[in-house]
């Protein structure tokens, strides 16, 4: 490359080249995020990993293409700090830091084949071509190997942190016994300053990212414990934006309290609720429960503030695949598959009326509308279906279920009988 710098045709062609990018950020996003996760599965087995990986994969392509798009010729070497989050996070989940360096060398080579294939559409093969590939590829290496440097600083900085204190050995003996470790549980209960003979509720609490809300989701643990009457909970940071927690009680729970105190707690932040179970085995099972309900959750957004796993169990099973769960909503829903407003009506609509028995008048009152309001919707939703929902009542449901918990992750858009006119 020339030493007086790029000439403003070379810097244009790559501005037009990010701008083709920027477009396609979605997909990148998709493709990084899926190399990582084959990288390292634990990436995409925990929602709050998952998350915080796919916002650091966002926030990096997305500053590194701005600065393309800005027709500069240079890049500003600061790091955005969803990278640093996530750095954070997996220093104290005990995974290698190799991971980072290698899953940053990953999501550059799926950017970078992106990026040559662009730029091949935008650029006269020759000489003009090969200037853009140069300037692109210096500036996004010496980009990468800048942040590189940065995280894997920040992870190691975190690591030594946790490594020190309480936290550390809180994290040691909580992964011991996650992991299925042989541990004693009395030594382990004087470790964490918590009686692991007791019976265990665990929590799963998560605010939408990015913000450091640590404080807010102790908080809003403390108040729950409060609500079913239960010691001091136990806690681990899980993210930036996740807690793990435990409720030990002496018996079993009124967990219908918690139904109340989730109003008490922050906007924002949602929990998923374990089964309650005895012993440091039911401590490791009740967490696992949490934790699957969290991940089947979290791709809905705007779903509940609450949820018990013996209300989700059955739903969370169906979900373990995704792909398959949505393929079975929209095989057996049909129609009301849509993700729009008016087939969300009435698929709410056909769930409580099957859930109250067909009862109309008592489906009116859960949902707030008079009785031949349900009668109407339910006489359509049945009309979309193509059969009554009695037929396959079994089936129904558990697809009216996943809609409402999971969401638009296996709903459909596009014309319907539900749009068309």
């Amino acid at each position: 490359m020339n030493s007086v710098g790029p000439s403003p045709e070379i810097t244009e062609l790559v501005g037009q080249v990010a701008d083709l990018m920027l477009a396609d950020l979605d997909e990148l996003v998709a493709e990084m995020d899926a190399a990582e996760i084959e990288l390292t599965p634990l990436m995409g087995a925990d929602a709050a990993l998952t998350a915080e990986m796919s916002a650091s994969n966002r926030a990096n392509a997305a500053r590194l293409l701005h600065m393309f798009a800005r027709r500069e010729g240079r890049v500003a070497l600061d790091v955005p700090p969803e990278a640093l989050d996530v750095a954070r996070t997996v220093a104290r989940r005990g995974v290698e830091l190799d991971v980072i360096f290698q899953s940053y060398r990953r999501g550059q080579n799926i950017a970078w084949r992106r990026y040559m294939t662009h730029a091949a559409r935008v650029a006269a093969p020759g000489p003009v071509l090969q200037q853009v590939l140069e300037m692109s590829s210096q500036l996004m290496f010496e980009y990468v190997d800048h942040v590189i440097g940065r995280v894997i600083a920040e992870a190691q900085r975190e690591r030594e942190e946790v490594l020190g204190g309480a936290l550390a050995r809180r994290t040691e003996t909580i992964r011991l016994i996650l992991d299925g470790a042989p541990i004693d549980s009395r030594r382990a209960s004087e470790r964490l300053g918590y009686e692991l003979a007791r019976r265990h509720t665990a929590v799963v609490l998560w605010a939408p990212p990015p913000g450091e809300v640590q404080g807010a989701l102790e908080s809003a643990a403390t108040i729950l414990a409060q609500a079913i009457g239960a010691r001091r909970p136990i806690t681990l940071p899980a993210g930036t934006s996740t807690l793990w927690a435990w409720l030990g009680t002496d018996s079993n729970p009124a967990i219908d309290g918690l139904r109340d105190a989730i109003g008490k707690v922050e906007n924002g932040i949602r929990a998923a609720v374990g089964p309650t179970r005895p012993g440091i085995a039911g401590f490791r099972r009740s967490h696992a429960a949490a934790v699957a309900m969290q991940r089947l959750l979290a791709v809905h957004p705007n779903g509940a503030r609450l949820a018990f796993y013996h209300d989700l169990e059955v739903t969370e099973l169906a979900a373990h695949n995704l792909d398959r769960a949505a393929e079975f909503v929209a095989t057996t829903l049909g129609p009301l598959a849509e993700d729009s407003a008016s087939a969300a009506r009435m698929r709410d609509t056909l769930r409580v009326f099957l859930d109250e028995a067909e009862n109309a008048p008592r489906a009116a009152a859960r949902l707030h509308t008079h009785r031949n309001t349900v009668l109407q919707r339910v006489a359509r939703a049945t009309e979309l279906l193509g059969y009554q929902a009695a037929e396959r009542r079994l089936a129904v449901e558990l697809a009216l279920e996943l809609a409402h918990q999971i969401g638009p992750r296996v709903l459909h858009r596009g014309e319907s009988p539900l749009t068309r006119k």
